[in-house]
């Protein structure tokens, strides 16, 4: 019994020892968070999308030069004006070229293109933002429930274990069968499997959290105060998917991909088109010897392509980015299916989430009334040291499943946030205020 008090202490009581909370922790998972940093390098290089596509509508300059030794031997084999002989000379040269595109179809979509990819990866990189709160939530939380059935798993042991003693002792005087007492080892031994297993579930929620932010957690701030239950503002369901169709970051991730499937059908469309350049270039010729000169040569103009015929290929082009472009757009039709049921359901999470925190903080209130039952009638002889064990760990799973709700309703407010794009570091801090409140016990 002493035991089990310590437990239950220790399970609404502040940590003995400095403890991590929840900002704690995705700071660390910010840092060191494989799949976010992966994220962070992907938007890096996307965002080079933009000046690459600038510059096919910004001039380009090229330097070119040569230098030659030369050695030519000449025999004519019927009269002429020029001796036959070896002449040694050296030639050399350079030339600068300007080609500024005046006209180019393909290249004004390629430079669309790169804008929405911009903004395809700047959306990406919010909805791993947003992804790693809820993945750092969900790990936390999980943890800390393992715990709770940890704790719990220990509290039955030890009530079962009583059961046996007091099992054995009525045998020993005659009171009761041997079969009552093979059934309380048979109970004992299955609780004992059970903890077995639930401490191994513990370990797992714990390298999963681990797995986040790269080395052990160590201890978890728990919710020790009251958590304010809030319902949803506005309270319209319809309103929360509607915000959500117009900010989730997926749907503004596969808008941006039929965006840019537009313009690769604008681009495949463009080899049809003619091109139409500015071209100028300057360069120096020199040549020694005998017949050397020195010459320099300035041009410019403009340059006009017409495509006629590339044996069909331009046309398959257009065909493929046509049914491509119709392919993102059924993409996005099952996005925003996707993102307006993700929205209703963490509107419900939240909503039905404070009805069950409600029940089951009744729940705790009805079964502490009945634990102090318990030892009113232990005191006068009518209960038993094991009714009052079974009580308190009646008690305790009462506490447990209002745990369990509370995280589940955190989660459910995080998620409906990341529905409608707005979840941000702020959330975490004002979640981790909840799990920092003074203890308020539950009775």
């Amino acid at each position: 019994m002493k035991k089990l008090s310590l437990l239950m202490a220790l399970a609404f009581s502040p940590s003995l020892y400095a403890a991590t909370d929840l900002l704690q922790v995705y700071q660390q998972a910010l840092t060191n968070d494989a799949t976010f940093q992966a994220a962070r390098s992907a938007q890096v290089a996307g965002q080079e999308q933009l000046p690459q596509g600038r510059a096919l509508l910004l001039p380009s300059v090229n330097l070119s030069g040569n230098a030659s030794a030369n050695d030519v031997d000449t025999q004519y084999n019927g009269p002429s004006i020029f001796p036959s002989g070896v002449r040694k000379y050296s030639a050399s040269g350079y030339a600068v070229t300007l080609n500024q595109p005046l006209y180019r179809a393909q290249n004004y979509a390629q430079y669309a293109q790169a804008k929405f990819g911009v903004e395809q990866v700047d959306a990406q990189f919010t909805a791993a933002q947003q992804d790693l709160i809820v993945r750092v939530a969900q790990a936390y939380f999980d943890v800390l429930l393992a715990q709770y059935s940890v704790t719990l798993a220990e509290a039955q042991k030890e009530s079962i274990s009583e059961q046996l003693a007091q099992a054995k002792r009525n045998f020993e005087v005659g009171t009761s069968t041997i079969t009552d007492t093979h059934d309380a080892q048979a109970r004992f031994d299955l609780t004992a499997a059970q903890e077995i297993a639930i401490q191994n579930d513990l370990e797992n929620k714990q390298n999963a959290l681990e797995q986040i932010i790269g080395h052990p957690a160590g201890e978890l701030v728990t919710v020790k105060g009251e958590v304010p239950l809030q319902a949803p503002v506005p309270t319209s369901m319809d309103a929360w998917v509607e915000k959500a169709l117009a900010q989730n970051p997926d749907v503004k991730i596969a808008q941006a991909a039929l965006e840019i499937a537009g313009e690769e059908v604008r681009k495949a469309r463009g080899g049809h088109m003619p091109t139409l350049d500015l071209v100028a270039s300057y360069g120096q010729n020199n040549q020694s010897g005998s017949l050397g000169y020195d010459q320099t040569a300035k041009t410019v103009g403009v340059q006009l392509n017409l495509p006629l015929f590339q044996g069909g290929a331009t046309s398959s082009k257009v065909r493929e980015a046509v049914a491509n472009q119709e392919k993102a757009r059924q993409e996005l039709d099952a996005t925003r299916r996707r993102v307006t049921q993700q929205a209703r359901q963490a509107y419900l999470g939240v909503t039905s989430g404070i009805a069950q925190v409600k029940a089951l903080q009744q729940a705790v209130i009805s079964n502490q009334s009945s634990l102090d039952s318990t030892k009113l009638g232990l005191e006068v002889g009518v209960r038993t040291s094991v009714d009052q064990l079974n009580a308190r760990q009646q008690l305790f799973s009462a506490r447990r499943d209002l745990a369990q709700a509370l995280y589940s309703y955190i989660l459910a407010q995080l998620k409906l946030g990341a529905a409608v794009g707005t979840l941000n570091e702020a959330d975490v801090t004002k979640v981790n205020t909840w799990l920092n409140q003074a203890a308020k016990p539950i009775n």
